[in-house]
């Protein structure tokens, strides 16, 4: 990987150059063809009552030569003053989580009654939390066949990662060519999970596209990351994590570092007393949530943190199975899980009224799946280190948070890759406060970028705290100190 970060040179610029070319052809062909990209305003929401309080618009905009790849987008303008916030493009993780899990469950200004479903469509509510207060987001559907983003060929389904990162560098230029009031936007780039992997690399393609003349230029300040996947070691750390938190005894946590030596997720098998160890680890957790150890824990929402990246597996796709697969029942049963919340967008997404409003092609897509675990996707990339390193060369700012209770990606791993950057401290470790209470702890460095945790956060860190994350958020966003 170090590789694809070094061809930042010649050969590079050649290739952006030569994209650039076939890039302002498209939008000369487009323009000519009277093919509008615009996308479509959304007063009205199912399930919502009443006009919406925030300007939606959701709309497809097709990428690479042919435009075979038709990427699906939410947008939600700040409610605040859209001409001056910052312009955040927001990618969910797995890979194969739609962003609608963004929008409604995590950072955007709507979310689901907390009700089980009863038949009838599941009622929407205003997120007072929403970090559109502050600033203007786009949620992409990210890779091809992830939510209502969709190929118009087999061939086009499939991709890799570094694919669907140059496909959401040409989706941003398109977009932003398309909103030209937002060109002069402050641009960052986040998401949270696997997308650890693929903000860097994007930030990274903004960047060298804009250093060669690439149009539009891309007003680029820099990103932030929640609880990142970031390298193939990440889950090592689930067990000094669970240690930490008291799962595990004194006795066993030295016999597994002493056994294993430090390697968790790719055992030895003639190693018997790691493997020994492992097995008495996985029973001491089989019952715990690890995507926050301190919810209840729920079927189908137990991965196995030493299987984080084996077998060439991520933390979201260990979390969540097809809809499918969860068998739902009818039930009176109290809303317990967050699988129970996770449900009811399915039944929203697939409604016929709920499509409509949203503008969805009819016939492009078959059922919605909140998180597609079957796509056609090609992993090569498991370590975005090198690119944070060569962001931070450049001067570009970061957030890196971490809920302080999710053992998917430990914060321990996040602090972990932090300090192999070497950066000097310019802040230490202190608390940063909301309402008179410690809403976590954080640490400044050199190249511009923050670490914080969430105190009471989960692997999806606005899910459990939203007004902390939102604050920390704004905080950031406006350069304040946290």
């Amino acid at each position: 990987m170090g590789k694809h970060v070094s061809a930042t040179s010649s050969m590079e610029k050649q290739y952006l150059l030569l994209r650039h070319s076939l890039f302002l052809l498209l939008v000369l062909v487009q323009v000519c063809s009277n093919l509008a990209m615009a996308g479509s305003i959304v007063k009205f929401l199912p399930g919502f009552q009443g006009p919406l309080p925030f300007e939606l618009e959701t709309g497809y905009i097709g990428v690479d030569e042919s435009e075979d790849v038709q990427l699906f987008y939410y947008f939600v303008k700040s409610e605040s003053s859209p001409e001056t916030d910052p312009l955040v493009l927001w990618l969910t993780g797995g890979p194969g989580c739609t962003s609608f899990s963004g929008l409604a469950y995590e950072i955007g200004p709507i979310s689901f009654e907390q009700v089980l479903y009863h038949g009838t469509l599941p009622k929407l509510l205003l997120n007072p939390y929403s970090w559109t207060k502050v600033a203007s987001i786009i949620f992409l559907d990210l890779p091809v066949g992830t939510g209502f983003s969709y190929a118009k060929t087999a061939k086009a389904s499939q991709s890799t990662d570094l694919q669907a990162c140059d496909q959401t560098y040409e989706f941003l230029r398109k977009w932003l060519v398309d909103h030209p009031e937002f060109i002069s936007s402050l641009v960052y780039i986040g998401g949270d999970s696997y997308s650890g992997i693929t903000v860097p690399i994007v930030t990274q393609l903004i960047s060298n596209g804009n250093e060669v003349g690439i149009d539009p230029h891309i007003n680029l300040k820099g990103y932030l990351l929640g609880n990142p996947g970031t390298t193939a070691a990440d889950g090592n750390y689930a067990i000094p994590f669970a240690h930490g938190m008291g799962l595990i005894s004194d006795e066993l946590y030295e016999s597994l570092k002493i056994s294993c030596k430090g390697e968790y997720q790719t055992v030895d098998p003639s190693n018997a007393l790691c493997l020994q160890n492992m097995q008495a680890y996985n029973q001491l957790l089989d019952n715990i949530d690890h995507a926050h150890i301190l919810e209840p824990e729920c079927p189908f929402a137990s991965p196995r943190p030493n299987n984080l990246f084996n077998g060439r597996r991520s933390a979201t796709e260990m979390l969540h199975k097809k809809f499918e697969e969860l068998k739902i029942q009818e039930s009176t049963a109290a809303f317990t899980c967050r699988m129970d919340g996770y449900r009811l967008s399915y039944y929203w997404a697939n409604d016929e009224s709920v499509q409509e409003a949203l503008h969805i092609r009819k016939g492009s897509i078959g059922e919605w799946i909140r998180c597609n675990h079957g796509l056609p996707y090609r992993i090569s990339i498991w370590n975005s280190v090198p690119y944070h390193a060569n962001l931070s060369i450049k001067g570009y700012r970061s957030l890196i948070y971490s809920g302080d209770h999710d053992m998917l990606v430990p914060h321990f791993a996040t602090q972990a890759w932090i300090k192999s950057l070497n950066y000097s401290i310019t802040d230490d470790w202190r608390p940063w406060i909301l309402q008179g209470q410690v809403g976590g702890y954080t640490r400044t460095y050199a190249n511009r970028m923050t670490f914080a945790t969430v105190k009471g956060g989960g692997h999806t860190a606005p899910e459990y705290r939203p007004a902390e994350c939102q604050a920390m958020f704004e905080r950031w966003i406006s350069s304040q100190p946290l």
